[in-house]
């Protein structure tokens, strides 16, 4: 928590490259902090902890709610920590609509994990998140990078196909399945199909080994036929989180393919790509805040809302009288 508006920059830039893991949550509570002075603040530590070096894996981790997310992620987490690895988990927590609190807490579900001391894990509640992920994410990944962290797992909350905004903010993206959940192609979207690097089946271990295998193979047909034409051929893959079963296959295809990516500079082209497109999407969110302190502007706003609802105008004429309104400002 942050107690005070005075923090010592510093000291937090200090204990961050260290890898203090107390320090790194404080750091994280300063950027997801709404506070006008903590976003000035926020914005100094940023500053002098970017770089554009390559110093990580991002990895973005989606699917549908009760795929086993958690279950994986402590599994491979584990795992890759056992390897030398040192692995940041932020995971976005479902928050309810009524109270504003999170529903789950992620060092509840990642128990072993979260008491490793090379795995940091972060849950931030969604305050009403649209995208999968919070805002404040990227900001997030570069704190833990700065931290020392190379493996960073991005968990969604599974929503569907607003999920592709992780997209904007990892390497690699993991969509995670299971059989048995309704029509077997689970109503994913095409979007997100075509935006996952690897499609893993979990769960598939017991009495659901068979029907795993059958969804793997659905999975298998319906992208030769989204994929016939495009050069990404995506693996699709059965495994258990709970079983650690497959875990190891899994990580040695996320290093080939992330391993490609570098070699032909396609990892260094994303990042630049993501990068500018954080830039637009800061400008529109600010533009926006700074229209909404505006109550002529704001009382516009309400005006052509309710012409279009009216039929009297058209959303593009209503848009161009409040650009206009703005830039007379």
């Amino acid at each position: 928590m942050l107690k005070n508006n005075k923090i010592n920059i510093e000291g937090l830039i200090e204990g961050i490259r260290k890898g203090n893991r107390k320090f790194l949550a404080q750091a994280i509570t300063l950027i997801e902090s709404e506070k006008d002075e903590h976003k000035v603040q926020s914005q100094k530590l940023l500053k002098k902890l970017f770089t554009n070096n390559i110093t990580s894996v991002r990895i973005g981790i989606t699917g549908i709610p009760g795929a086993g997310k958690s279950t994986l992620i402590e599994t491979l987490g584990t795992n890759l920590t056992k390897s030398g690895f040192k692995v940041a988990v932020l995971t976005v927590d479902p928050s309810s609509s009524i109270t504003g609190g999170s529903i789950l807490g992620d060092k509840t579900r990642m128990v072993e994990l979260s008491r490793n001391p090379n795995a940091f894990i972060r849950p931030s509640p969604t305050s009403g998140t649209l995208g999968g992920v919070k805002k404040s994410t990227r900001e997030s990944i570069l704190i833990c990078e700065a931290g020392g962290y190379d493996v960073i797992l991005v968990e969604t909350v599974g929503i569907g196909q607003s999920e592709i905004s992780i997209s904007e903010m990892v390497d690699f993206c993991l969509l995670l399945l299971i059989s048995g959940a309704g029509d077997e192609l689970q109503g994913i979207k095409k979007g997100v199909l075509e935006l996952a690097d690897i499609i893993a089946i979990n769960k598939a271990d017991g009495d659901s080994l068979e029907s795993s295998k059958r969804t793997a193979l659905e999975y298998k047909n319906a992208l030769r036929i989204l994929q016939s034409s495009a050069d990404k051929e995506t693996p699709v893959m059965t495994i258990s989180g709970l079983k650690n079963i497959g875990i190891d296959d899994l990580w040695k295809e996320i290093s080939k393919k992330l391993h490609d990516l570098k070699l032909d500079g396609t990892l260094e082209k994303n990042r630049l790509h993501q990068q500018k497109k954080w830039m637009w999407e800061m400008v529109e969110e600010t533009i926006i805040r700074e229209i909404e302190t505006k109550p002529n502007i704001m009382k516009l706003k309400s005006e052509m809302e309710e012409s279009i609802t009216n039929g009297k105008t058209t959303p593009v004429i209503a848009a161009e009288n409040i650009l206009r309104k703005i830039s007379n400002q």
